[in-house]
């Protein structure tokens, strides 16, 4: 089946769709650096399709340029990346876009997740009055221009818990009408990565539709029952200290068993983009005190609880768990990591500092091969963080295009 994936992020829906056997036709995002993460990743799957992988892990391994690596990719392949805003004026440009890439081939599935900022809980406090207006609780009705356009037999719409609860659930009770005005019947059900074998705890709705003439029901996704914590995405990397900005490192240790499970630890036999920031002494100071709170009791450390002198934050009456170290089940990894790292410390005081790019990358389960581009070369940590906070975790995305498949064919 051939897709379409809007919003698309850093791609994170994408890979697990494509690792499940469906086939892109376009990636559409706004943002420029996640298009370079998405074009690096095409080049990705372009080489490793004509056997000549080796190319791809010399641009990880940095003997090459980013320019050398495309220019071994067909540009066709390359454009299937839109750089694009989806709505207004520039709905008709992507469609142009869309129609030389498809060419004769029919979509059969769309797929995204709209900006959830105005649905979340989190957005909603920060928006307050403002949420009413916001442009992105309307944004499923250009994702539905989308469903106008090409009548694809099924559709996956992914957003956050809060989207049907928003605006006193009227958001979410218009997007079910207007998309089955479109002509879908659909369903949708609450699901927790961690259940789908991802090491977070981060819920998401999964809406499915499917055209009416076909005979198709909302797939039941299985739970998988494990007991894999952080120490399986962690206990292979490289001690590093903050600030280390190194190109590659070496593993410390074998594949373990959820690694080649999931296989985020796949065939290249060197970590890429397992570095860090820069961090303060202060801040240093409160992370060491978290950790041990969090190792001696059990628990969260209060911002209240820190001595004034070494205090960071003032605020000491409301949103008290402004540091907050990852936990055997690690809590769900957000675009906010890529302004500190203050609620993502890795948990040892012997490594004081936040997580890496590789380790939040773990988290959210994407491969050790997946690259994360920035458009300024000095600023791809901030990027990465960006958009590793803002994806689908690959193996959850993969679970649910299996079970999809599994339900189309019966």
């Amino acid at each position: 089946m051939n897709f379409i994936d809007l919003f698309a992020g850093a791609g994170g829906l994408s890979e697990g769709f494509i690792k499940a056997g469906f086939k892109p036709i376009a990636h559409v995002e706004k943002d420029k650096a996640a298009c370079l993460t998405l074009k690096t990743r095409v080049a990705y799957h372009y080489l490793r399709r004509i056997r000549k992988k080796h190319i791809y892990e010399q641009y990880l391994r940095g003997e090459i340029s980013r320019d050398q690596l495309y220019s071994y990719v067909p540009e066709k392949e390359l454009s299937s990346v839109i750089n694009a805003s989806v709505g207004g004026k520039t709905t008709k440009q992507i469609f142009q876009a869309i129609d030389k890439l498809k060419d004769k081939r029919r979509i059969d599935l769309i797929v995204g997740g709209p900006p959830c900022q105005a649905y979340s809980y989190i957005g909603r406090a920060a928006l307050k009055s403002k949420v009413k207006n916001d442009e992105r609780n309307f944004l499923y009705k250009e994702y539905g221009k989308f469903l106008k356009k090409y009548k694809p037999k099924m559709f996956v719409f992914e957003n956050v818990p809060g989207i049907k609860t928003a605006g006193n659930g009227e958001y979410y009770k218009n997007l079910k009408k207007y998309f089955k005005r479109l002509g879908y019947n659909l369903n949708d059900s609450k699901v927790n990565a961690f259940d789908f074998g991802v090491i977070q705890n981060r819920e998401r709705v999964i809406v499915i539709g499917w055209r009416k003439n076909l005979k198709f029901s909302y797939p039941k996704f299985k739970k998988l029952n494990h007991t894999f914590t952080r120490a399986d995405i962690f206990s292979d990397l490289p001690p590093i200290m903050p600030n280390q900005n190194d190109r590659t490192s070496q593993y410390i240790h074998p594949i373990n068993e959820y690694l080649k499970k999931t296989e985020i630890r796949n065939c290249v036999d060197f970590v890429s983009q397992h570095i860090t920031r820069p961090h303060n002494k202060k801040d240093l100071e409160i992370y060491k005190m978290a950790v041990e709170k969090l190792e001696n009791e059990g628990r969260i450390l209060k911002n209240n609880e820190i001595p004034e002198r070494k205090r960071t934050q003032k605020n000491i009456t409301d949103f008290l768990d402004r540091f907050k170290v990852v936990g055997k089940k690690p809590h769900a990894v957000i675009a906010h990591l890529s302004r500190d790292g203050h609620h993502f410390i890795y948990p040892s005081t012997t490594q004081l500092r936040s997580i890496s790019v590789r380790e939040a990358a773990r988290i959210q389960s994407f491969p050790d091969d997946y690259f994360f581009e920035g458009i300024d070369v000095l600023k791809v940590r901030s990027a990465a963080f960006r958009q590793i906070g803002n994806a689908v975790p690959p193996l959850m995305a993969k679970k649910i295009a299996t079970s999809i498949k599994s339900k189309i064919l019966g």
